[in-house]
């Protein structure tokens, strides 16, 4: 079973997001989205200031079996992306919920997103 973290809000398509408590979040992709894609090879992140609306593709993580883009869960603006990643893809698989995050961004709010019980239930 995909590990779920109860600190962090989550989204239909598989990223969770953690509230930094000082008006900025942070996110990356599930547990429960890397085991599906298997081995991370490539991430392409956005750039510090960069904004993008709701649902928007903005992040694109790529594994030996596909490349998948990431969604904005909300309007937001990234202050700051995982170099880490450029080098080292793989904490995508091996640190997903810490080393492997993907974005740091501020948010007018976050709203709409699932907790992580509600997430748990759409995996079964």
């Amino acid at each position: 079973m995909s590990e779920v973290r109860d600190d962090r809000q989550y989204t239909e398509t598989h990223e969770w997001i953690l509230d930094n408590g000082d008006g900025t979040f942070t996110m990356g992709v599930t547990d429960h989205a890397q085991a599906l894609l298997g081995d991370m090879v490539f991430v392409e992140l956005p750039g510090e200031g960069d904004e993008a609306s709701h649902e928007d593709e903005f992040c694109v993580v790529e594994s030996v079996k596909a490349a998948s883009g990431v969604y904005a869960p909300v309007d937001l603006e990234v202050v700051t992306a995982n170099e880490a990643l450029d080098d080292e893809p793989e904490l995508l698989n091996s640190s997903c919920y810490d080393d492997g995050w993907l974005v740091k961004f501020k948010a007018d709010n976050i709203e709409g997103l699932m907790s992580a019980e509600d997430y748990t239930d759409t995996l079964d």
